[in-house]
C-alpha cells in the first residue's frame, strides 16, 4: 500500500508540476490568464515559471512580423489603373491591449488588411504615377537614353523631379497607418510597396505601344541606314566615274602623243626619202589585200608601177 500511495502520489505531483509549471523562450513575452482574463503583468524574463494549475499562459512573439497585404487594383490621380503589392513589419509593443483588442496574430493581420490597404488606397488615388514609381532623387542621363527622341517631346519633361517619390510616399503612408491605427498594442516598423504594375489591359496597351516604338526606332535605325548606303554608293560612283574619266583623259593624251609621235616619225621618214617611202606605203596596200581579194585595175595604173619595175629589173 505504501509503494501505491508513493507511485499516486508522485504521480499526482508530476500531473500538478506540469499544469503549474511553464517557461518562456528569449523570443516570447507571456501573459497569465484566468478564466479567460488577464492576470498580473507582462512576463518578458526567459526561463521556468509557477502558474496556478486552472490558468493558463498566452505567448506573443517578441521579434518583428510580416505583413503582406493582397494584390489590389487602385487608380492613380491620372486614371491609370495599377496593381499594387504591399507589405509591412510589425510587433507587439504592448501585448496586454493586444490580448485585449485584437486576441492573437491574426486578429491583427486583419486589423492591419483594413487599416494599411485603406491607406495606400487613398495616398495612391490622389498621386501622379511618377511619383510612385519614381524616386524623388532619380535623374535621368540624356545621354544614355536609347531613344535621344525622347528629350525632345514637349509632353515629357525627363528632367523634372517628383514632389514626393516613392521614399516619401512610403513614409507618408507609414505616418498615415500610424495615425490611423487605434490601441492595438501594435507598433508598425516599417511599410513598402513592393510592386507596382499595370493591370493586364493596360499593360497590354503598354506592350503595344512599346512595341510600336521600338519598331520606330528601329525603322528609323534602317532608314538612316538606306540613306547613309546610298550616300556611300553615291561618293564610291563619283569616285569610281572620275578615276574612269582620269584614265580615258590620260589615255587620249597617250594616244594624242602616239600619234603625234608616229605622225613625227613618218613625217622624218618621208623627208628623208620621199621615193622609198611611197614605196613602203604602197607595199603596206599590197599587204592588206588578202588571198582572195580581186582588183579591177588598168595595166597602166600607177598601183602597179613597182612591180612592173620589179619585173623589168
Amino acid at each position: 500500500m505504501k509503494s501505491i500511495i508513493a507511485v499516486i502520489a508522485v504521480i499526482v505531483i508530476l500531473g500538478a508540476a506540469n499544469f503549474m509549471l511553464y517557461t518562456v523562450d528569449e523570443a516570447q513575452q507571456a501573459i497569465i490568464v484566468q478564466f479567460g482574463e488577464p492576470i498580473g503583468d507582462v512576463i518578458d524574463e526567459p526561463g521556468l515559471k509557477v502558474k496556478l494549475p486552472w490558468q493558463d499562459v498566452r505567448y506573443f512573439d517578441r521579434r518583428l512580423l510580416v505583413w503582406d497585404g493582397d494584390v489590389t487594383q487602385i487608380p492613380t490621380l491620372g486614371r491609370e489603373f495599377i496593381l499594387v503589392d504591399t507589405t509591412a513589419r510589425w510587433r507587439i509593443a504592448d501585448p496586454l491591449l493586444f490580448l485585449t483588442s485584437v486576441r492573437d496574430e491574426n486578429g491583427a493581420r486583419s486589423r492591419l488588411d483594413d487599416i494599411i490597404d485603406s491607406v495606400v488606397r487613398d495616398m495612391v488615388s490622389s498621386t501622379e504615377l511618377e511619383e510612385i514609381v519614381r524616386s524623388r532623387d532619380w535623374e535621368v542621363d540624356l545621354e544614355d537614353l536609347e531613344d535621344p527622341t525622347l528629350a525632345d517631346r514637349d509632353d515629357l519633361d525627363l528632367q523634372q523631379r517628383p514632389t514626393l517619390g516613392r521614399e516619401l510616399l512610403e513614409a507618408e503612408i507609414l505616418a498615415r497607418a500610424k495615425d490611423s491605427m487605434p490601441d492595438l498594442g501594435i507598433y508598425l516598423d516599417d511599410v513598402r510597396v513592393k510592386r507596382v504594375n499595370y493591370i493586364t489591359s493596360v499593360r497590354r496597351q503598354v506592350e503595344s505601344r512599346m512595341v510600336a516604338e521600338r519598331q520606330s526606332i528601329a525603322e528609323r535605325f534602317r532608314s538612316e541606314g538606306r540613306g547613309r548606303s546610298q550616300e556611300i554608293l553615291g561618293n564610291m560612283q563619283r569616285d569610281l566615274q572620275g578615276i574612269r574619266s582620269e584614265a580615258a583623259r590620260q589615255a587620249e593624251e597617250i594616244r594624242g602623243e602616239a600619234d603625234a609621235e608616229a605622225t613625227r616619225i613618218y613625217g622624218e621618214a618621208f623627208g628623208a626619202d620621199p621615193e622609198f617611202y611611197a614605196f613602203f606605203r604602197t607595199l603596206e596596200s599590197y599587204r592588206a589585200l588578202g588571198s582572195n581579194s580581186t582588183l579591177m585595175l588598168r595595166a597602166d595604173s600607177d598601183y602597179f608601177r613597182y612591180l612592173e619595175k620589179a619585173q623589168i629589173q
